[in-house]
């Protein structure tokens, strides 16, 4: 056995170096996929409100290999409602979801009002207000209403969730559990 090692060209190292960077790039992409601040004046990639100007809970999805048209990804969301829809919709239309993250009740101090009779829920759009779906649990059809409507209002600690189902109505679940037609019936 030689203890001599052949010099690497300049094409196997320009090739080797960009495979391990392409590499580092797709292992990376999971670090990629948090949850972002929602700016002043960005539009719901589903309705197209802006989002801020509303009150509730909001989301943003990720999708495996599709972006939002006209903005880097996620795709951002002025209620929990509309993403949903968008998700249902690009499922359809042949889009995987890659990670969906939601306003986390559980870690804002969010507040209700009264306005016209109907409890209507605060916003909370920076980055650390989010979590993932995968860890979330949400009351649905409660009497609390958001941007679109009746609100789907996500929770991280389950007991949370309980204790607004039973202040405010409506039912528990997992918020990966939710269906195209919970949604469509709101």
């Amino acid at each position: 056995m030689s203890d001599y090692a052949p010099a690497l060209t300049r094409r196997q190292f320009v090739v080797g170096t960009a495979t391990v960077v392409s590499l580092s790039g797709c292992l990376g992409a999971s670090e990629e996929m948090e949850p972002v601040s929602i700016e002043s004046g960005q539009n719901c990639d589903q309705c197209g409100m802006v989002i801020d100007q509303h009150p509730g809970p909001t989301g943003q999805t990720y999708y495996q290999d599709n972006t939002p048209e006209g903005h880097d990804p996620p795709a951002r969301f002025c209620s929990t409602t509309c993403t949903y829809r968008h998700r249902f919709a690009k499922e359809q239309s042949g889009w995987t979801p890659a990670e969906t993250f939601l306003t986390d009740y559980s870690t804002t101090d969010y507040e209700t009002q009264t306005d016209g009779g109907k409890a209507i829920i605060s916003r909370h759009l920076g980055r650390e207000a989010f979590a993932s779906t995968e860890t979330l649990t949400v009351v649905a059809s409660s009497d609390v209403e958001g941007a679109m409507g009746t609100a789907i209002v996500p929770f991280s600690d389950s007991a949370d969730a309980e204790s607004f189902a039973e202040e405010y109505g409506g039912q528990t679940l997992p918020a990966e559990d939710i269906t195209r037609e919970l949604v469509g019936g709101m």
